[in-house]
């Protein structure tokens, strides 16, 4: 296990101030593990798994690890896990994909920062059948369906943005197979249709959602758009879902500021090498801190109401300290999110149009 150091970015924000923020979230944890978004509030797997990097990066492991024993008490036997959990039962039953794949992100990270490989192996069997249940949605030409209803029907559509997360979660479970000495040259050809599916079929393969800023962001987050390309998509749409000294609009049409769609969204630009705007968009979440080291979850202009309404959720939280570690640049996770070939395995390069295609 190695010692953690809490991340810090000169002139943004302090150790000691990631350290409120990552023991706010840990107050609100609940005595079995689960990560609710608020006192008394409901928990989905996705950001549950952000809050348990976020517990770890703090120097929480013990708390991160409760966090993982949660999940794993509750997977079922096919990998997969409900859309939201309150804290005596299932709020939502569907199965979303992108909610289900995301442990392995989650693992990966953990294991990047402890260098834990007991943690790994013991976690290896809930990151393979979550990923094998994610797959099953996957279509011949790559995109990987949003959800499944309790009964297990498919939802007829894929969205940009979980597919994506996907995009990453996937390349974090390749990573964690080699580590441990399993071959899936079966994820590798997936993530490598996902990928090209993304860059080059999004008109035709997903569910239009240009409204939301996720959409415009997310394929450069989830690694599948890099480079110039990268750089290009933040550019096209920088306007339309950035405002100035406030933040990213969660959706273009309404002025309404999210902190984690920001701190997501520094990452991005982390990912494609555009450290100064990383590093201006990041400045501006300090006006949403609360002296508890919380964040405002969403603030409305000009009258600067709060929506949800009251709500400082800990999910916001992770972002803010996943982004802090993004910008921080020296932990042994910071790039997960900002430098992916550097902690994950390349992707197949699938050129479009390739016979492997179609098969």
């Amino acid at each position: 296990m190695t010692d953690i150091t809490v991340p810090a970015v000169e002139g943004l924000i302090t150790a000691a101030e990631v350290q409120a923020t990552v023991d706010a979230i840990a107050q609100w944890q609940l005595p079995n593990g689960m990560v609710p978004w608020y006192p008394g509030g409901h928990a989905d797997p996705w950001n549950h798994v952000e809050a348990a990097m976020a517990l770890a990066l703090g120097g929480r492991v013990a708390e991160a690890e409760r966090a993982y024993d949660w999940l794993v008490g509750l997977q079922r036997p096919d990998g997969a896990w409900h859309q939201y959990y309150v804290e005596d039962g299932v709020e939502d039953d569907k199965f979303d994909a992108n909610v289900v794949a995301y442990v392995a992100a989650g693992v990966w990270h953990h294991w990047l920062l402890t260098d834990d490989r007991g943690f790994a192996e013991s976690l290896w069997p809930v990151v393979e059948k979550a990923i094998d249940f994610v797959l099953d949605l996957q279509q011949p030409r790559g995109e990987i369906l949003w959800a499944r209803h309790a009964d297990g029907t498919p939802w007829p559509f894929a969205l940009l943005t979980g597919s994506s997360s996907i995009c990453h979660s996937l390349r974090c479970a390749i990573a964690l197979a080699e580590l441990l000495g399993h071959e899936r040259p079966d994820w590798e050809l997936s993530a490598a249709l996902l990928v090209n599916t993304i860059r080059h079929h999004e008109a035709d393969a997903f569910a239009p959602k240009h409204r939301w800023a996720m959409d415009w962001y997310y394929p450069v987050l989830g690694g599948a758009l890099v480079g110039e390309a990268g750089r290009a998509r933040l550019a096209d749409r920088y306007e339309t879902f950035i405002d100035e000294g406030r933040g990213v609009r969660c959706v273009k049409d309404r002025p309404w500021i999210t902190v984690a769609e920001t701190c997501e969204c520094v990452l991005a630009h982390l990912a494609v090498g555009e450290r100064e705007t990383a590093e201006r968009l990041f400045s501006w979440i300090g006006q949403y801190r609360t002296e508890s080291g919380r964040y405002w979850t969403g603030t409305v202009y000009p009258d600067l109401s709060h929506f949800p309404a009251d709500e400082q959720s800990t999910y916001t939280a992770a972002a803010v300290v996943l982004g802090a570690d993004g910008l921080w640049g020296e932990g042994p996770s910071s790039k997960l999110f900002t430098d992916h070939d550097a902690v994950l395995p390349r992707l197949i390069d699938i050129p479009d149009g390739h016979p492997a295609l179609h098969d």
